[in-house]
This record gives structure tokens, sequence and C-alpha cells, in this order.
């Protein structure tokens, strides 16, 4: 079995669902090394997360924001951390219900995701900053 590891930082982006799956494959090319395996991609922060959907049509990635935001309202006056802004609890809340890793199955050296399917950055906070990411690749 191999296993290869890299850490990857995001360059800052606006509050909102990015795709980022060509930045995930560019930052470990050793997955062409695996014809079976499993990726794992995990964010270091507790206030943006990480899933998988529709790569296609950039309305999904907006109504994923405005039902996040629906959810899960900021300046809410039950929220005791506030420290750092009226994104702050919001946020961490919107990270823990969509998490912080996602596991993706190797076939034939590629990520095999589906047709329609892309990793996507969940921003939650109006000026996140830069993101880092550690991806775990293994098989064989």
């Amino acid at each position: 079995m191999k296993i290869f590891q890299q850490a990857l930082t995001l360059r800052e982006r606006r509050r909102g669902f990015h795709i980022i799956t060509d930045e995930i494959e560019d930052a470990i090319p050793q997955i062409d090394e695996l014809d079976t395996g499993i990726c794992q991609v995990f964010i270091q922060h507790t206030s943006a997360s990480l899933t998988i959907n529709e790569n296609a049509d950039p309305t999904v990635r907006v109504d994923f924001e405005m039902f996040f935001n629906k959810t899960v309202k900021e300046n809410d006056p039950n929220y005791e951390h506030d420290y750092e802004g009226s994104d702050d609890m919001p946020a961490h809340l919107k990270a823990a219900i969509l998490g912080s890793s996602i596991t993706i199955p190797i076939r034939n050296g590629r990520l095999a995701l589906g047709t329609w399917q892309g990793i996507y950055l969940c921003e939650h906070r109006n000026r996140g900053g830069q993101r880092r990411l550690i991806i775990t690749a293994w098989g064989e």
C-alpha cells in the first residue's frame, strides 16, 4: 500500500460555496499511482467546511448560500460567541452541519467523483482568509 499526504493552502475567497476540485487534484498528483484507494480531504478550520455536490450549474451554490443563511441566521441575540463579528457563531454552526472532511474513492488513478460532482469549499465568514487543507490518499 502507498500513502501520500499533501498540505494545501487555498487563497482567500468571499463568503459562499466554491468548487475546488481542480486545486485538490493538482495538489496531489500522486493519486495517478493508485489503481484503487481512498482520498480524504480535511479542512483545518472551524468556520469553513467541505462538501461534495453539483459542479455544473452555479445556481446550486447560490441556493446553498441562501439556504444556510436562512437556516442559521446572523445577529441572534442569544449567541454568546460573537467576538469576531455577527458571522462568527453562524460560521461555526454551518461548519458543524456540513463537516470538516470528505472521503472520495480513487479508481484507476483518478478521484471517482460522479459526472456532476465537485468538491466545495464552503466559506462561512465574510473575511475568512486563506484556508488550509490536508489531503491524504492511500491505496494500491
